[in-house]
């Protein structure tokens, strides 16, 4: 996630909100109504994010990077997924070639009609935005940023591969070295869209391919898992995808979730969504904590040492899950 261009747009915020569009969120607290809707389990979620954490950071090119991929590709056959590896490499922010390992799981993978779900599953190499210089070449742990997002799809696998009538074509993709942009403390000239590179090979290739016109929409997950996350309506979400985020965030209220997904416009984020929308054409929102009434947005340990367990949250994954689940679940039943 690249909080450079946050900044650029605060003015943008600041006059929604001297103009009256930011709204408070009044939903009540969640209720009991969601788990007749459709199953999720919290537990599991946190359990997948805890098997992720395990292996250590998963920075591409090492041992937890590689272990985790097994991981992900054998749980996903487990659960029913038809599953692929998308393999390809784009320049990082020194112009390297760097190896990208998109991981891809496929269900009802023959339906002309799709929906995109994605997250992140790499992390950052740098705790560049630690206080202590000299902690900030040490890996991010990316309990949140990263595995939350995947722990949560992986618990909608398992549910999708256990619904007999899934007539939806559901994509889960998790996205290689998103977390790889430009570090805080590099000096030397910076390349432009050096983050989100596995997003940026997926949109490529799809419009390659034409599949990017079976999609009718997607959802990214992104730090969905701290005990007070907050998440607004990212503006490049309402620019390119409003209809699914009007979608999403009415069915987290309707569920009593509205104390995460708050009727707040935020700042633009450059996060997987954004190339998937600009590359792929496909409208995509992003499911993303960020704090417009905060100093800084992101959590205080975002890009630390400190994203660990600690910061998962079992009520947070159970809003972003079951909310994601509904909204599967209401499209799938549009097709009879």
């Amino acid at each position: 996630m690249n909080r450079a261009c946050v900044l650029y747009w605060a003015g943008w915020v600041l006059a929604l909100a001297t103009g009256g569009l930011l709204l408070s969120s009044c939903s009540k607290p969640a209720q009991s109504a969601a788990e007749s809707v459709v199953p999720f389990s919290a537990d599991s979620a946190y359990e997948y994010i805890a098997a992720q954490v395990a292996f250590g950071p998963r920075v591409p090119g090492t041992g937890a990077h590689e272990a985790c991929a097994r991981f992900l590709k054998e749980t996903l056959r487990d659960m029913g997924a038809q599953v692929r590896i998308e393999q390809g490499q784009l320049p990082n922010y020194k112009g390297e070639a760097q190896p990208v390992y998109n991981i891809i799981g496929s269900f009802v993978p023959d339906a002309k009609r799709r929906v995109l779900l994605c997250a992140h599953w790499d992390c950052r190499p740098w705790c560049d935005q630690e206080e202590n210089y000299d902690d900030r070449q040490q890996p991010v742990l990316g309990a949140n940023d990263g595995a939350s997002g995947v722990g949560v799809l992986l618990e909608v696998a398992r549910r999708l591969g256990m619904t007999d009538s899934l007539r939806l074509g559901v994509d889960i993709v998790f996205f290689d070295v998103e977390d790889m942009g430009t570090p805080a403390f590099y000096t030397g000239k910076e390349r432009e869209d050096t983050w989100c590179l596995g997003s940026q090979l997926w949109a490529k290739m799809r419009t390659q391919d034409g599949s990017n016109k079976s999609y009718l929409y997607g959802i990214l997950l992104d730090m969905v898992g701290s005990p007070d996350a907050v998440f607004p309506k990212e503006y490049y979400s309402s620019q390119y995808a409003l209809a699914t985020l009007n979608t999403v965030w009415r069915t987290a209220q309707r569920l009593g979730y509205g104390r995460y997904f708050r009727n707040e416009n935020s700042y633009p984020l450059t996060d997987d969504h954004f190339y998937v929308n600009t590359l792929a054409g496909i409208p995509c929102v992003d499911i993303v904590h960020y704090d417009v009434q905060s100093g800084t947005g992101f959590a205080h340990y975002w890009h630390t040492a400190h994203d660990d367990m600690q910061s998962i949250s079992r009520a947070t994954l159970d809003a972003v899950g079951k909310t994601l689940m509904t909204v599967i679940t209401e499209e799938n039943a549009r097709y009879k």
